[in-house]
């Protein structure tokens, strides 16, 4: 869980004042090991998940908002037959004259607009100019700056949330999120779990304890009964996330190609013999392409790209991202119209379809508005736990004699230190082996990690001095 869950291994319910059990078994030092990192994390990542949780939440309404936002670009009224893929085209060449054909891709239905894609001079990397095409009068609705298919207003919310829109620098902050949330939210859920309750056990671990006083109980319970409901969507989020970050990204993507399940791509090259669609002077076009695609049973939303060279054909891909999924994709000869490459997505390695599906589940994609509903509410909790953990940290503060004396109270103290000398080496070792090989691995996981380290050794350090002074006197 993503904030700090700041509990002793007592049982909760021990009378308050009365003394604690010694902790002397393998469980009591994993658990203060795990709750001293849990806190660390908390107290320091928090703002990441925060920042993430809340642009996240921004993200999830932009389907609803972008079609309210650009129905005039998006929506036409159906009337007789549609012109021809080749007409559209022409008049979208019009209205970007400097652009460079890049696709097309048709609408979802007879009421949507046809979208023609280019490339042009002094947009920001990634960013393409979409003309929308009423398809029954080939008249130009408008163009915009589109980032992939994601048209202004979600694409400035999508790099809020990917970036804080500091570029490469700021992905950096979503990787830390995204390389920490699933270390809070296993280390929580062990915590929370392995809390001693001596009655309604299940009731207790599950659902929050009303009952409780108000104060650093009933928060607790708060934080932990939420977040052991919102934990497979939270880790779905961050293994998701992790998978498009810049570093751990790149190693995930090594990962699965020495593994043998990249993405596949259809081979758009095609036979020699079919030359470069100038042979005879003919060419099938675009319409010729979505033919052949649909005759091979290729069916929803087809993107559509022209061939690159005199070598390579068309490429007709679907583009349906909701469930089930349809991503099947052929590649086209321009001068005969036969079908020279055939990729289905059911052929596709089990990562690279667990990949697609869980980066379109991140987006909001895969199940449409229960999809959104269910990301809003994961964000809402993950907002929830971050607060209620800075609550417990705040109510865990050492309050007496502050008041008198006129002191500002400090914030809550951490969790004791030392606990890994309570852990046998059989266990310690090879834990530290994987958490070093996670962090190779997760850069921004092992980066921070050392950092919180180098604080415990310093404030380590720094007690025992305060306290050997404390003596002397």
């Amino acid at each position: 869980m993503a904030s700090t869950t700041a509990t002793t291994p007592q049982s909760e319910d021990r009378p308050a004042g009365a003394p604690a059990a010694e902790p002397t078994d393998t469980w009591a030092g994993i658990r203060a090991l795990l709750l001293r990192l849990h806190f660390y994390a908390g107290v320091f990542i928090a703002p990441f998940l925060l920042l993430a949780a809340v642009t996240g939440l921004f993200y999830t309404a932009m389907p609803q908002v972008e079609r309210a936002v650009y129905q005039h670009e998006l929506k036409v009224s159906p009337r007789g037959e549609p012109d021809s893929l080749a007409v559209q085209v022409h008049a979208a060449k019009k209205a970007v004259p400097d652009g460079s054909l890049v696709s097309v891709t048709t609408g979802p239905g007879p009421g949507d607009s046809t979208r023609v894609v280019f490339e042009e001079p002094g947009l920001k990397e990634g960013y393409t100019r979409t003309a929308f095409v009423d398809p029954y009068g080939h008249s130009v609705l408008g163009t915009l700056e589109t980032f992939g298919q994601w048209l202004p207003v979600r694409a400035w919310f999508d790099d809020l949330h990917r970036n804080l829109h500091l570029g490469e620098f700021g992905r950096n902050y979503s990787e830390i999120a995204a390389s920490w949330l699933w270390v809070e939210v296993t280390g929580g859920l062990v915590l929370w779990i392995g809390i001693r309750r001596s009655r309604r056990r299940l009731r207790r671990t599950l659902l929050p304890e009303q009952s409780a006083p108000a104060g650093r109980r009933r928060v607790r319970s708060w934080h932990g009964a939420v977040g052991l409901w919102a934990s497979a969507a939270l880790l779905g989020l961050s293994a998701t996330g992790l998978t498009w970050s810049a570093h751990a990204g790149a190693n995930i993507t090594q990962l699965r190609e020495q593994l043998n399940s990249p993405t596949p791509t259809v081979a758009a090259t095609v036979p020699h013999a079919h030359g470069s669609g100038k042979q005879g002077g003919r060419d099938i076009g675009f319409d010729g392409a979505v033919r052949e695609a649909r005759q091979a049973g290729l069916g929803g939303v087809l993107d559509i790209t022209p061939p690159a060279d005199r070598g390579s054909g068309y490429v007709v891909k679907e583009n349906t991202r909701s469930w089930p999924e349809r991503q099947d994709s052929v590649a086209v000869a321009p001068d005969s119209g036969e079908i020279t490459a055939t990729l289905r997505f059911d052929d596709y390695p089990l990562l690279a379809k667990l990949s697609r599906w869980g980066v379109d589940a991140h987006m909001g994609l895969l199940f449409g508005l229960v999809n959104q509903i269910v990301l809003a509410l994961v964000a809402l909790a993950l907002i929830g736990m971050i607060v209620w953990g800075y609550r417990m940290w705040w109510l865990r503060r050492p309050t007496r004699g502050a008041a008198s004396a006129g002191r500002t109270p400090r914030p809550g103290r951490a969790p004791a230190r030392g606990a890994w000398r309570r852990i046998p080496g059989r266990v310690l070792a090879p834990a530290a082996l994987v958490t070093a090989l996670v962090a190779y691995w997760l850069p921004w996981f092992g980066i921070p990690l050392l950092l919180f380290l180098a604080v415990d050794l310093l404030t380590g350090r720094v007690r025992r001095r305060r306290e050997r002074k404390e003596v002397d006197v």
